[in-house]
This record gives structure tokens, C-alpha cells and sequence, in this order.
């Protein structure tokens, strides 16, 4: 631990003791460090872990819980800098590209029947993977108050990404996205000869894989255009602080305001399910020709972490009655055993418990105990290790996925920052 994170250090074991304070200041350090490559063009290359990529939903999520700290991490702001304008740089080379090289060095599934590149690892095109950048944009603003980063290269992916969402709302007819892997399971390629299964026109914009970077089963991944949503909602209030230059489409702002709108109408027509248990709540994925999926994934945006995402309030109806479906037997993903009780992801085994989950289910719960004995838990499931890991068994917390799966101990180091007061 450096000098500098002493303080931080300081309050963070005064409050939840010297165990979650190690794992937050280290988390702090490698995200920084052991995980950052300063490229030569000033951005900053954000591994996720024990995977030599960077991923643009993961990168996002290591930096969120930096932006923070203010002053407890000296240089926050301009390394978040760094890391954001990696990521849009990505996104202007291919905005249907989830995962990076730090060059162009092959690296990844150059196999895989799509459009690749030297510069891609992956190319597994997902919703949330385009809404990462412009939520990390719009709360770096909110923390730090600088609007350096609101320039032509920001507009200019933006523009990009709303080119991609208003394209994907007619995914059957307009889209030029195919993917396919060879000798991959269900969950790894798309169907139709990589076009995917067949969706509706619906105003929902279409999503081949869910944030856990599976197939999706059905086209519109229901968190995923909540969170696109929610970003198109603060460009108009970034417009203002920021105007895009001249050489940005002047009708960018109209065309996010006509896309929003249009993802709210099908969430409204489409994505809502009646439950005499619960009363009306979310479905996961919909296809807009009667196919829905009840249930939730670990990975966020999931439904449990809608809050969090900025979508709607913690005590919204159709949230509180879809987090009751979430958190309990009747969803499919959700697993209860001697260790933990939280909920899991079919991309990864049956009853292996995710911690990004418990610390979701933590976060979106007014209960400060619940925070408090989340940490707790979180602790005690590390399976004989010092890492938070990506899964474990819900009964047996030495068997667990990923040895270093940094996006998992950003969620800690979230939650750790919300017990110790930090504003989010």
C-alpha cells in the first residue's frame, strides 16, 4: 500500500475493519497499476484481470469506485481520464467490439466468423457494453466537474453508438452484425448463421449477448436497454455543459431523445410480466413475438441493479416486484446454501453464488445492516484466498471461478464506499 492510500486505509477499517480496508486500498493499487498500461497516445489500456484484454464494461466498473474517492486517491481523475478515452477510441474503431487489444496484435478470437481485427479481442456485441463509456463519462463529470472529456473524440462515439441502437431497433433488416464461433456452445454463438434468433421491430434496440458476455435467448436484453435508456437521458444535461463542436450532426441530441423514447414505449409494451405473486415486473430478455425470459443474471445491468444504473427509484413498484422475483427460488439463477444466498449466472456452474450479485442486492438495499453484513459474507467466501472471486460454490467456497476478476472486487470496494459514507 502506498503512503498515499494511508488515510483511506484509515477510515476504511475504522469502520468495516483492517480485512475490507486491505482489500479496498489493493484493489485501488492494482486497478492502477498491475492492471494499466499508459499507452504512448496518453490513454490508459485497463486489463480485467487474469485476462490480458480490456473489456469496455469491465474497465468502466474498475474506475467507477475511483472516482469516489476524491481526495483519499490522488490522480483518480486524470487516470479515469486516461481510461475513458481508451474506450472511446475503441468504440470509433468498431462499436460492436467488446473486448480490445492494446494494438494491434491479434490478440483474442481472431477465429470467430465476424468482422474482426488485429485491434479486437472479441467481438460479442452487447448493449451494455456501449453504455459503460457514457455512464463513465457522465459520473466522471458529477465527481469531478471537468468537461475536458466532452470533446469532439466523446461526440463523436457518441454519435457512433446511437448509430448502432437506432440501427438495432430493425436488427432482422438493417443490421450488419453476424457472429459465430466455431465448436462453441449454444451460449457462445449466435444462431441464423450468426444473425441471431428473430426479434420484432418493438423501439427496444436488439443485443446479441448479456453483460456475462453469453448468448442472449431472446433479442432485447430488458436491463440492457433500461441502461441504455438512462444514459440517453443525461446527454441533453452534457449538451449543455459540454455543446458538441460543429462537426458533430446537429441533430445528435433529437435522434437520443427519439431513441429513448422509442426503447421506453417497447419496455412498456413488451417487457412487462404479469405475476399474481408478486405483482407486474420485469421479464430478463424479450423477443417482441411473445418469447420472454423470467429471470436475472449476476452480471449488471441486471434487473437487481436498475437503481444503481439510474433507471428508477429503489422504491419503484415494478422494481420492488421484480427484485422479489430476483431474490427468491422462483428465479432460476438464484441459489441458497450453507455459505450465501444470492444469485448466479448460467455462465458459470449451477449453484455458484456471484459476489457482483451480493454486492448489487447490498447496494440497492436501504438497510444499512444488509451493506454491513454483505461485506461480512463477502469476506468469508473467498475460498482460503485473498481475492473476491468471479463465482464460488453456494455450500463449498473453495471451488470458485477466476483468480483475479477485478470487476468482482470493484463491487466490494463499491460497497465498502458506500458504508463508509463516500457519495456515489
Amino acid at each position: 500500500m502506498s503512503a498515499d492510500l494511508a488515510p483511506l486505509h484509515e477510515l476504511v477499517a475504522a469502520v468495516l475493519g483492517v480485512p475490507a480496508a486491505d482489500l479496498v486500498t489493493r484493489f485501488v493499487t492494482e486497478t492502477m497499476n498491475r492492471a494499466a498500461r499508459r499507452l504512448r497516445d496518453g490513454t490508459v489500456f485497463l486489463v480485467t484481470g487474469d485476462i490480458p484484454a480490456m473489456w469496455l464494461r469491465d474497465s468502466s466498473a474498475q474506475v467507477l469506485p475511483l472516482l469516489r474517492l476524491g481526495e483519499y486517491c490522488p490522480g483518480a481523475g486524470d487516470f479515469a481520464a486516461g481510461v475513458l478515452r481508451r474506450q472511446l477510441t475503441c468504440i470509433t474503431l468498431d462499436p460492436y467490439a467488446n473486448a480490445f487489444n492494446a494494438g494491434a496484435d491479434g490478440g483474442g478470437h481472431q477465429h470467430d466468423r465476424t468482422v474482426m481485427s488485429p485491434y479486437i479481442w472479441e467481438r460479442k456485441y452487447e448493449v451494455d457494453s456501449l453504455c459503460y463509456p457514457l455512464h463513465l463519462a457522465e459520473r466522471f463529470w458529477r465527481h469531478t466537474g471537468r468537461t475536458d472529456v466532452f470533446d469532439h473524440l466523446y461526440w463523436y462515439a457518441v454519435g457512433r453508438v446511437i448509430e448502432v441502437w437506432e440501427t438495432e431497433q430493425d436488427h432482422q433488416h438493417r443490421s450488419p452484425y453476424r457472429f459465430q464461433r466455431r465448436f462453441a456452445r449454444a451460449s457462445g454463438t449466435l444462431a441464423h448463421a450468426g444473425l441471431g434468433a428473430p426479434v420484432a421491430v418493438t423501439g427496444l434496440t436488439w443485443s446479441g449477448f448479456r453483460p456475462s458476455d453469453d448468448a442472449c435467448v431472446y433479442g432485447y436484453n430488458v436491463a440492457g436497454n433500461m441502461f441504455a435508456s438512462a444514459v440517453l437521458g443525461c446527454l441533453p444535461e452534457i449538451a449543455k455543459a459540454a455543446p458538441p463542436p460543429p462537426s458533430v450532426d446537429s441533430t445528435l441530441i433529437e435522434r437520443a431523445g427519439r431513441l429513448r423514447d422509442g426503447i421506453e414505449k417497447g419496455l412498456r409494451e413488451h417487457a412487462i410480466v404479469s405475476d399474481v405473486t408478486t405483482g407486474s415486473r420485469w421479464a430478463y430478455e424479450v423477443d417482441g413475438l411473445g418469447g420472454v425470459l423470467e429471470m436475472d443474471d449476476a452480471n449488471v445491468p441486471s434487473l437487481l441493479s436498475l437503481p444503481r444504473l439510474g433507471y428508477c427509484g429503489i422504491d419503484d413498484p415494478l422494481y420492488q416486484a421484480t427484485r422479489a422475483f430476483v431474490l427468491s427460488p422462483r428465479n432460476p439463477t438464484y441459489y441458497s446454501g450453507t455459505a450465501a444466498a444470492g444469485v448466479g449466472s448460467p455462465h458459470t456452474p449451477k449453484h455458484h453464488v456471484w459476489p457482483i450479485a451480493l454486492a448489487v442486492a447490498a447496494l440497492t438495499d436501504p438497510n444499512e445492516a444488509v451493506k454491513h453484513e454483505a461485506i461480512a459474507t463477502l469476506l468469508d467466501t473467498r475460498g482460503g484466498t485473498d481475492r473476491i472471486h468471479e463465482s464460488f460454490h453456494m455450500d463449498r467456497p473453495q471451488t470458485w471461478t477466476r483468480q483475479w476478476f477485478s470487476w468482482a472486487e470493484a463491487m466490494f470496494c463499491e460497497l465498502a464506499l458506500d458504508c463508509c459514507g463516500f457519495s456515489v
